[in-house]
């Protein structure tokens, strides 16, 4: 954080030694008057209200609902918009037919319509947020989907893209980036996710030998 400096080159840098003191404190701080200066392609992104804002980048992963294997994974700068620009790309690998869970963050008109297009089934968790004037959101799930068997099952398997995503950090070393760069950290996301999915495997795999007849 202490590298999120002015572009402009107005600053106090952080005082001198290893990890010099810099104060933040009543100081605005916004991707777009300022940049990391060792990893310009990291951008400050909080996660959700009420928690701190980092300098991030964001992961994406599509995960078949039978196994919970990760077919598709991706890393973005982190913006607004990344994680439903990431899952449109996704959706285009799907057949017509398909289904597609994802959480509130996907409740979007334009996202769910791009999936109604492509006639694939919008299973997304519908977002009831509740304004200040206590009026709810409106959502764009058809409400012939929320019913639907297809979509309960699709809101339980969905949140198994989260064990994915948990052992990519405890396990594979992405809780903290060690590389710089959005190349380099896209290569270490989808390696990670690629690992994932070959602990699983032997799981997974039936066994192929054959049971032998008692004599």
């Amino acid at each position: 954080m202490k590298s999120f400096r002015p572009k402009d080159g107005s600053g106090e840098p952080p005082s001198p030694g290893r990890n010099g003191e810099a104060d933040f404190r009543k100081t605005k701080r916004t991707n777009e008057t300022h940049a990391s200066t060792t990893d310009p392609d990291a951008r400050l992104f909080r996660k959700a209200n009420g928690q701190e804002s980092r300098l991030s980048y964001l992961g994406h992963a599509l995960m078949e609902n039978r196994n919970g294997l990760v077919v598709a994974a991706e890393a973005t700068l982190a913006t607004g918009t990344a994680e439903r620009e990431a899952a449109t790309a996704f959706s285009e690998r799907l057949p017509e037919g398909a289904t597609l869970g994802a959480d509130k963050n996907y409740d979007a008109e334009a996202f769910v319509e791009g999936l109604k297009v492509r006639e694939i089934a919008p299973h997304v968790a519908i977002n009831g947020t509740v304004s200040k004037t206590v009026k709810a959101r409106k959502t764009a799930v058809p409400p012939d989907v929320a019913a639907s068997l297809g979509y309960a099952i699709s809101q339980r398997l969905r949140k198994r893209i989260e064990e994915s995503f948990g052992w990519s950090k405890t396990v594979g070393g992405l809780a903290q980036v060690k590389v710089r760069g959005l190349a380099k950290v896209r290569a270490a996301f989808v390696f990670a996710m690629a690992a994932y999915d070959i602990v699983r495997l032997p799981k997974l795999l039936a066994p192929t030998g054959e049971a032998c007849p008692a004599a």
